[in-house]
């Protein structure tokens, strides 16, 4: 098929207030000023590009509609693009540069940077950022945000935690920035913004509900299914759960590295020290049901189970049973070691609550055996439960709808 010929044309205004438009775009250029077109949209809508190549490919650069500025103007505002040009220059893309600095975008990407060396939870925060903020605020100069941004924002976000945790990372870039003396911003737009009013939560599962959970929990599908019941039977942090790896898994214990290892992408624990947990039989059982290798809990794309709080959701609602949240399935473990008479500072222990400076590395030898005993009471009382809650009884691992 021939190549079409450029259309080209000494422009006018009185000849660019004739062109009609047509079903597609179009260009006219013109030939007095090299490198400027008038384009023509099928709307009828007109307007000034220069279209010059950098690199061999071409580019446009789009000077302003044909309502705003006349015929002699834009040849001379092209003029002016060509001969940067020449000069080796790219006026599109630093243009395009010269948009996006200053953006909310720019700065949550630099906070992010920073952050990644500094705060351990830099991950939540960044996740919690691109899900809630940039989707609106990204092109927004950052400076320019508004109080009113912010709480138009908050009232978006239906979870109530939820959006004092993305007020309180907006705030944290915020302060950040100032500090930084970065964008140009002198105030942070979060601080007045009232935040949503929490109540303390202290939801367990009665003796009553423990089985009827964990036959819901197989709605949920194998993978959060499994991890739901491993967070009730080990007592762990859910996120840490969600990250178990074989690799950390050795004669029953399981260690969790204190620091991050982002070879394989283990966050670390919340208070950043190790620790060693039994498992016991019921949650070995777990382990050996999904014969896994590497990462447990394997989500979609590879990476570790996702959604256990929209999975428990679900599941209260089909239960008709006030809410409970996966961190409430670890508090309902450390609640049973007190209830079985084993102590405030057994619960401690078993669930990596920071202590206040008595505990050292010798103690998690120390009470090895008894923490051992621990858990097995706990897991071996939750299990009584649940076989003791139906009419059959139900296997550690998959239940008949996994």
């Amino acid at each position: 098929m021939a190549r079409s010929e450029p259309n080209k044309h000494k422009l006018s205004d009185l000849y660019i207030k004739g062109l009609q438009p047509k079903p597609h775009a179009f260009l006219v250029w013109d030939t007095f000023q090299r490198g400027l077109a008038v384009q023509v949209q099928p709307t009828g809508r007109k307007s000034w590009k220069v279209i010059y190549r950098h690199h061999g490919r071409p580019r446009w650069y789009h000077i302003a509609d044909v309502a705003a500025i006349g015929l002699a103007d834009a040849r001379k505002l092209a003029s002016r693009t060509m001969f940067e040009v020449a000069q080796g220059n790219d006026p599109q893309a630093e243009r395009k540069a010269a948009r996006s600095s200053g953006t909310f975008e720019e700065l949550a990407a630099r906070y992010a940077r920073y952050a990644e060396g500094k705060n351990k939870s830099w991950q939540h925060t960044d996740k919690l950022v691109r899900r809630n903020l940039l989707p609106k605020w990204a092109k927004l100069r950052a400076a320019d945000i508004t109080r009113g941004d912010v709480k138009a924002m908050m009232a978006k976000i239906d979870a109530p935690v939820t959006a004092n945790q993305v007020l309180a990372s907006a705030s944290a870039i915020f302060s950040w920035a100032i500090r930084e003396e970065i964008a140009g911003i002198k105030l942070n737009p979060c601080v007045g913004v009232e935040r949503n009013e929490m109540k303390s939560r202290e939801r367990v599962l009665s003796d009553s509900e423990i089985p009827r959970f964990w036959a819901a929990f197989d709605s949920a599908g194998l993978i959060s299914s499994m991890a739901l019941k491993m967070i009730l039977l080990a007592g762990q942090r859910p996120g840490e759960v969600a990250h178990m790896r074989t690799e950390h898994i050795e004669d029953g214990w399981w260690t969790l590295p204190g620091a991050p290892v982002p070879a394989l992408d283990w966050p670390g624990t919340k208070n950043a020290e190790s620790h060693r947990v039994w498992l016991p039989a019921a949650a070995q059982t777990l382990l050996a049901d999904l014969d896994s290798t590497g990462l447990v809990f394997v989500g979609p794309c590879g990476k570790a189970a996702g959604g256990l709080d929209r999975a428990m959701r679900t599941i209260c609602t089909k239960l008709g049973v006030e809410r409970a949240t996966p961190h409430d399935l670890r508090r309902t473990h450390g609640t049973m070691i007190t209830r079985l008479g084993f102590g405030r500072d057994a619960m401690n222990r078993v669930q990596n609550h920071k202590e206040g400076g008595i505990a050292s590395v010798y103690d998690r030898h120390q009470y090895a055996e008894e923490n051992r005993r621990v858990m097995e009471a706990v897991a071996s009382k939750i299990m009584s439960l649940i076989e003791g809650g139906t009419d059959n009884v139900i296997a550690f691992g998959r239940g008949k709808n996994a």
